[in-house]
């Protein structure tokens, strides 16, 4: 079966390809093991994906053009990001990046938790403590019984969510989490481990470029 027309085959010479796959802003290069169809190329659905996302950041990000072979997921993804970027409980922004780069680490995705580092670090998080978080993941001691929960039941779901029990789900509320928190912090945890195997899966092992850890949800 052939390519769609303007996608950029992965193992193909850039010099050979007919559209390089570079981002519109930056240049650079879409470093994956799969096509992708870049932005000057695309029509129709994927064309609506990529101006919506462009729209805040100024170009789509290496992993909404990661899936860019089928439209319709790229377009639901992002949907599915801007639900769950908002839908935060009573979570605040701490907990949120938290959850999220515990979950990116320990699905060993240096793309996505490359971004929520440097978000943790401008909330005051540095390198030393981000790592301390990772190292004791399945019995975290941060002085915050809270966080200690989130990041326990973050653990569990990441790297075994059959051993969950719903003595984990009283543990968060012992801490003060209403049952909407711990939904939301469920789906964040669960949202971020499938991005990770996305973007892991299809090779995608690049940092993400600083304005890009801002601003990648759309409006």
């Amino acid at each position: 079966m052939s390519a769609p027309a303007g996608t950029v085959h992965a193992g193909t010479p850039r010099a050979e390809a007919n559209e390089p796959a570079t981002t519109a802003r930056s240049g650079r290069y879409i470093d994956a093991w799969v096509d992708v169809v870049p932005p000057a190329s695309a029509s129709g659905t994927l064309k609506q994906a990529y101006d919506w996302q462009a729209a805040k950041l100024g170009e789509p990000t290496e992993y909404t053009q990661l899936g860019s072979l089928i439209p319709e997921l790229v377009l639901e993804r992002l949907r599915l990001y801007k639900v769950v970027d908002a839908v935060r409980g009573e979570l605040d922004e701490l907990e949120w990046r938290v959850i999220a780069f515990v979950t990116s680490r320990l699905n060993e995705t240096p793309h996505c938790s490359s971004g929520l580092e440097v978000k943790l670090g401008e909330l005051g998080l540095g390198h030393e403590a981000r790592e301390r978080l990772v190292a004791q993941h399945a019995d975290p001691d941060t002085g915050d019984a809270r966080l200690d929960a989130l990041i326990a039941y973050t653990s569990k779901l990441t790297l075994a969510p059959g051993s969950i029990r719903e003595r984990d789900i009283e543990r968060l509320r012992s801490a003060g989490l209403s049952d909407r928190d711990i939904v939301a912090a469920n789906n964040l945890s669960a949202y971020f481990s499938y991005t990770n195997r996305v973007a892991t899966g299809l090779g995608l092992r690049t940092v993400i470029p600083t304005a890009h850890a801002h601003d990648a949800v759309p409006e």
